[in-house]
């Protein structure tokens, strides 16, 4: 078999069998169209150790973060183990092939009077009763309140609202569903978007069972949540670009600031692991340091 038509198999294993959300599927295959740019569309038990190294050592040379070329390894790994399980080759070239260690990079967070002063700011122009300026200040509000990545926002349905108990359903990474809690704010923008702003914009469209919905009616895609956000916060955090994931860290940060334990602060954000969520007691504990730096007169 061929080195592109094995790929294309995989990523519909990817896709079909092991379910992986679109923008891992995307970026699996996207590694492995650099291999097989790299080294041709061979015959796939042509591919060895030495190719492999070759090709990650050429992404190294042209600036490819660790992280990247951590990426594009655990890529080859679950390819040529797929492909061996599969029959499609004889021995496993990946297995002795090692990625480089990750940097740990702290995620970017706003300060909590930061974020309050860009909420609230976002629902005094809402009470003007603009459809797009009630959804913002709901989008905006419903981010940070519910820590939520923004594919978990852009796909809630009217019917995944449980507004008598405040409270979201979302379906997560690896499809794994879970309900999230809102607080006041987020509930009083999210009612008189859907009393004020909604309609309208429903009206617009076919009838989507969208919450969120665009300008045109259907359902909000991520690129103008993405929009929303920067044009929103960015300013206000100092950045050029800021994303919703700076609203899920800026949530996940203040919890743990506000002493939320670092279990249920897990539970909250769908990750998988701890381990993964323990990013955020080091942003804690580095705020922390600068406050001390600043602050304390033998610092």
């Amino acid at each position: 078999m061929r080195l592109e038509e094995a790929a294309r198999r995989y990523t519909a294993h990817l896709a079909d069998v092991r379910r992986l959300s679109p923008a891992t599927v995307r970026a699996y295959a996207g590694d492995l169209r650099d291999l097989a740019e790299a080294v041709g569309d061979v015959a796939l038990a042509s591919v060895d150790i030495d190719a492999l190294r070759d090709w990650l050592w050429r992404a190294t040379q042209r600036g490819d973060a660790r992280s990247t070329i951590a990426r594009r390894t655990a890529s080859v790994r679950g390819f040529f183990s797929w492909a061996l399980d599969e029959g499609h080759v004889s021995v496993d070239p990946s297995v002795r092939l090692v990625a480089p260690r990750r940097g740990r990079t702290l995620p970017t967070v706003a300060t909590a009077p930061a974020l309050q002063g860009v909420l609230n700011a976002a629902g005094q122009r809402a009470e003007a009763g603009d459809p797009i300026a009630l959804r913002d200040a709901a989008v905006l509000e419903l981010l940070y309140a519910a820590a939520l990545r923004v594919a978990e926002l852009c796909a809630i349905d009217l019917d995944d609202l449980d507004r008598e108990r405040r409270a979201v359903r979302v379906v997560g990474k690896g499809s794994k569903e879970r309900v999230v809690p809102y607080g006041d704010p987020a509930a009083r923008a999210l009612d008189a978007y859907l009393a004020r702003g909604r309609p309208p914009l429903v009206a617009r469209g076919v009838g989507s069972p969208a919450l969120f919905l665009g300008a045109r009616g259907g359902r909000l895609g991520t690129r103008a949540a993405y929009d929303i956000v920067s044009l929103t916060v960015a300013p206000a955090m100092g950045a050029e670009h800021v994303g919703p994931h700076a609203l899920r860290h800026s949530a996940a940060t203040h919890l743990l600031d506000g002493g939320a334990d670092l279990r249920t602060v897990q539970e909250l954000l769908g990750h998988a692991s701890l381990g993964t969520t323990q990013i955020y007691t080091h942003v804690s504990a580095e705020r922390l340091a600068a406050a001390y730096r600043l602050a304390h007169p033998r610092a």
